[in-house]
């Protein structure tokens, strides 16, 4: 099934239940959420768009890979339930070959991704080295199979006239499996969207946003300096609110937003308003 939604005579918001597979990035192999396009233009760019379920087991991450979706009602307040297999990890390997099965190579990976995350000035440095180790082996990034299957239901409500997304996420369907975080992820293409401002007046640009960094303000906005377009989000209690960005490349290309909470929060919602006409 695929729904979009005109926002005006350029910028639309859609979502559809069959992950592209392939493109120019890995992320294409995720099953993605609510995108914004501009003029029939994917603003995604390699972000998994609004309102997408994460799960992690201590260090590891689990993604979508798949979505059943139904619309529940149609506009101009718009219903619609999506069911997400969650059943993807990230792993590496080189094009055309099996991905590195070493248990301790995604230990170190996914240490150093939690050390850049707690440690900002690290970031770059830590960065140089894991592009540099890239190339020197061939390395890429790809999704394969978690060993496991849990299943999210995300709700939304989307009011055409207001904007305004609500998003409710029920982990209902899903065992423990030894989770220990939930994120709700509401990201778009890092190229697009370039400027970040809170209600607590921190305002910044492409770089400066950083790499997952917690906000404290009431909400946040991510901008396009091009594209006339933004999207905000609110603290939600319960959880942590992060904002992030990654430019590297064809590899990342991302700038958005994760609400973060534990999975003993057996339902969670948030809201994203979206502003602009493109």
């Amino acid at each position: 099934m695929d729904i979009d939604i005109s926002l005006s005579p350029r910028l639309s918001l859609g979502i559809s239940d069959s992950a592209a597979r392939e493109g120019a990035y890995p992320t294409a192999r995720l099953q993605k959420g609510w995108l914004l396009k501009s003029g029939g233009v994917d603003l995604a760019e390699e972000a998994v768009g609004f309102g997408v379920p994460v799960l992690k087991q201590g260090l590891r991450t689990v993604f979508p890979g798949d979505v059943e979706i139904q619309l529940v009602r149609g506009g101009p307040r718009w219903l619609v339930t999506a069911d997400y297999e969650m059943n993807l990890v990230e792993k590496i390997g080189r094009r055309g070959k099996r991905s590195i099965g070493s248990g301790v190579l995604y230990d170190a990976k996914n240490m150093l991704a939690a050390h850049m995350m707690a440690h900002p000035a690290a970031r770059g440095p830590l960065t140089a080295v894991s592009s540099g180790l890239r190339r020197l082996f061939g390395w890429e990034t790809t999704y394969e199979d978690a060993g496991i299957s849990a299943r999210v239901r995300m709700r939304y409500e989307f009011d055409q006239h207001a904007r305004l997304l609500k998003i409710d996420a029920d982990l209902g369907q899903t065992a423990s499996q030894g989770l220990t975080e939930v994120i709700i992820m509401n990201e778009q293409g890092a190229r697009h969207f370039d400027r970040y401002w809170d209600s607590g007046g921190t305002q910044l640009s492409g770089k400066e946003t950083g790499f997952w960094d917690e906000v404290k303000a009431h909400d946040a906005t991510f901008a396009s300096s091009t594209k006339r377009t933004a999207f905000t989000v609110h603290q939600v209690p319960g959880a942590r609110l992060f904002r992030g960005r990654e430019l590297i490349g064809s590899r990342l290309a991302w700038v958005g937003f994760g609400h973060s909470y534990p999975p003993s929060m057996r339902t969670f919602g948030c809201t994203v308003k979206i502003e602009g006409d493109s």
